[in-house]
This record gives C-alpha cells, structure tokens and sequence, in this order.
C-alpha cells in the first residue's frame, strides 16, 4: 500500500460536479478578472475569519508583502519573526526593503518564543510576524500584550493555519493584517497560487486593494508604485465551493492527529507534537521529531560527527534514515524544513553563525511530517503507524545508516 504525504483525489472525486460546474460557469461568464466570484469569496472569506475585511491577492507571500507595505513598513526597518518557518516568511520582509530579526522557537511548539521577543527589539523595530506554523495557532493574546508594549504593528503569517484558532478566535484577526495562503496542500487550497489578506480597518484594507493593483484607486490613476497580485475568478470560484468545508476538513485533520498521537506515545526515538490543549490547531502538518531509539542510543549508534552537514546544522541522518526507510515500504513523508531561513545563502549576509539558533537548527535536522488530509483513511493512517513503530521499535542495522549518510 502507497500512503501519500497528501493527496487532493478524493476531495476531488467529492466535490468535482461542484467545482466542474463553478469552473464552467466563469469561462462561461467571460469575466476573468475581478467580478462576483471575488466578491462573493472576499464576503465570505471575511466572515470565516473574524474580519470586517477580506482581499483577494495572487499568492500567501504577496499577501505577506501587501500587509508590510499597507502598514507603511520599508527601508529602515526591522520586523521579528521565526527563522524555522518557510522562506517567503523573511522573503516578504526583505522584499520591502526592511530587515528580518530572527528570533528561536519554543522546543515544545516550534513557535517564536514570546519569551525571546522582547531582547530582539530595537528602535528600528516596526513590527513582529507570527508564524503559525504546522497549523498550531501562536499564544496570540501574549504576542499582542508585548505588541502593545512596545507600540508595533503585527502581521500574522496563517499561510498554514487557515481555520485555526487561539482562545476561541480565529488566527488573522488578532494582528493588524493577517496573511493567507491558498496553495492546493493548504487546508483551504486552490487550484494554483492563492492568497488573501484580513483586517479590521477599512482604510488599511482598501490600501492593500490598491497595491494589489498597480497601486490604483481608479482606472488609470496610479498613486504610488504596487503590483500585480490579483486573486483570479477562476481561484475565487474554486475556493468557493471549497469554504463551506473548511470546519469539517480541520475537524478530520484532528482527527487523525489525535489518532497518531493515542498510537505513537510511547514509541521510542520519536518527540510527538505539543498537545493541542486550546483545541484550535489546525493541523496543517502533523511534525514529529525523531531523535532516539529503543536501547537510547542515536539510531546511528552514536557514530555521528557533532556537525557534518553542508549548512553547519547539527547531524540529521537518524531522520534521514527513517524517511528514506518509511519510503521503502510506500509511506511516504515530507520535511519541513532542512535548512531554515537564517542558514539560507540568500540570508548569509546577516552573518548569523552556525548555533545562533540552536533549537532551530536541531529541530531542522529532526522534524519529519507524516502523511495527514482530510481524506486519509484509517486503513492509511494504520499502516503509517505500523511500518513506523515497527522500524523504531527495533535498532536499525548499520549499514542501513551508513546507506542514509
């Protein structure tokens, strides 16, 4: 049996006569760009999140880029965010001319540490960019307090996080903006590129809407340079007929990660996610670490030099042996993610050494993400739970790791 890291077939097999349907009815209409689709959606959209605004843009890291730009945030500037994350996180702050600040994650949560935000404020400092990442909402009622503090903006970064929520709120309408992603893996998906951005204020939502489009208020008046990042009808009516699901598919999504989490508990060599005790992950990504086996030893025998990789991050071939050993027996996995933003070439200009953000880069080397979407079955789900306690539950042979290295 090959079990899929993620699959879009049986949402598709669902809701096709739906989607055909919507699909034709916008070429049919002739109306591409803009119209009732995007409309409809951005109403609707809105109303998900908690905001009294919702607009439609072409990608999550545009919409990264229209929140930045919409607060007035540039040249100059300094925005605290998450090194573990993926890279359009700091790309978006970079884009705009200002500087990331990287801060380490909770080793429990993966998530900036609130309790690291405050040192890594300066008086260049215009903002902070929470990440939920894997769908587990960031302590959002701590991050505004500090926000409050210090006087900054807050952009919220729920390109995985769509339906999640902190203390019964949705993730996007605490921050100033909040940023969404509607590529296909995440838990609203598009049929291509997709991304939205949500606010309160109707001034700020309507600049947004005019950098989406050349920086215009009106045909052929441009006041200030903008961009191209409009969400497309075709995008709008996919995520239409999709929206209506979104509570059932994350409701699914726990699911199953509770059903890993009952299986795997006591698996030797394997760190389960932080339980989810607010209820309002949105299981995006089901992220395990895998660190040790059976007897204790590493599950390369302890042979391991401290840092053999190419990026100077901490040894990662216990869960490279692992992914590879799972992809043996069809269950196949994802990692999110090796290298992370900071140790990137792209951001090697930083200067930021090797160790900078130890628990960052360990978790690097550690995480991998086992199959999870709605429509996994539990005859899948089984057997991902099987080959993988069967492959921890006994030291693997030498060789099979010299193999992995």
């Amino acid at each position: 049996m090959q079990v899929p890291p993620f699959s879009l077939s049986q949402q598709l097999a669902d809701l096709g006569p739906e989607l055909d349907a919507a699909v034709l009815r916008v070429l049919h209409s002739g109306q591409y760009i803009g119209g009732s689709e995007i409309q409809a959606f951005e109403r609707s959209f809105a109303e998900a999140v908690g905001t009294a605004h919702a607009v439609g843009c072409n990608s999550g890291t545009d919409a990264l880029i229209l929140a930045l730009r919409g607060l007035g945030i540039g040249s100059g500037d300094e925005v605290i965010t998450a090194s573990f994350s993926f890279f359009a996180t700091a790309e978006a702050i970079s884009a705009v001319g200002a500087t990331p600040v990287f801060v380490d994650v909770d080793p429990a949560t993966y998530l900036i540490d609130l309790n690291r935000i405050e040192a890594a404020i300066t008086p260049r400092t215009r903002a902070l960019m929470p990440v939920h990442l894997f769908g587990r909402p960031v302590e959002m009622t701590r991050l505004m307090a500090i926000a409050e503090r210090h006087d900054l903006r807050v952009v919220e970064d729920c390109a995985q996080a769509t339906g999640a929520h902190w203390n019964g709120r949705s993730v996007g309408s605490w921050g100033d903006v909040g940023c969404f992603s509607f590529f296909p893996t995440k838990n609203l998906g598009a049929a291509g590129d997709g991304g939205a951005v949500c606010c309160h204020n109707p001034e700020l939502a309507q600049r947004m809407r005019e950098l989406a489009v050349h920086g215009m208020p009106r045909r052929y008046l441009h006041t200030e340079l903008g961009y191209n990042s409009r969400l497309d009808a075709l995008q709008a009516a996919v995520l239409n007929v999709k929206l209506p699901h979104l509570s059932r598919w994350v409701e699914r999504r726990a699911a199953i990660a509770a059903r890993y989490s009952a299986a795997l508990q006591d698996l030797p060599g394997v760190q389960l996610p932080e339980s989810d005790a607010d209820g309002g992950h949105g299981w995006n990504q089901f992220v395990i670490r895998i660190q040790r086996c059976a007897s204790g030893q590493e599950l390369c025998g302890g042979s391991c030099p401290a840092d053999c990789s190419d990026h100077g991050l901490p040894d990662s071939r216990c869960r490279d042996w692992l992914k590879q050993s799972l992809q043996e027996q069809g269950v196949n996995t994802i990692i999110y993610y090796p290298i992370p933003i900071h140790r990137q070439p792209a951001y090697s200009d930083l200067n930021l050494a090797p160790g900078s953000l130890p628990i960052t880069e360990q978790l690097c080397s550690e995480v991998l993400s086992l199959p999870i979407f709605p429509e996994l079955t539990n005859e899948q789900q089984d057997r991902v739970i099987t080959v993988l306690k069967t492959l921890l539950e006994n030291q693997p042979p030498k060789e099979m790791m010299n193999a992995a290295a």
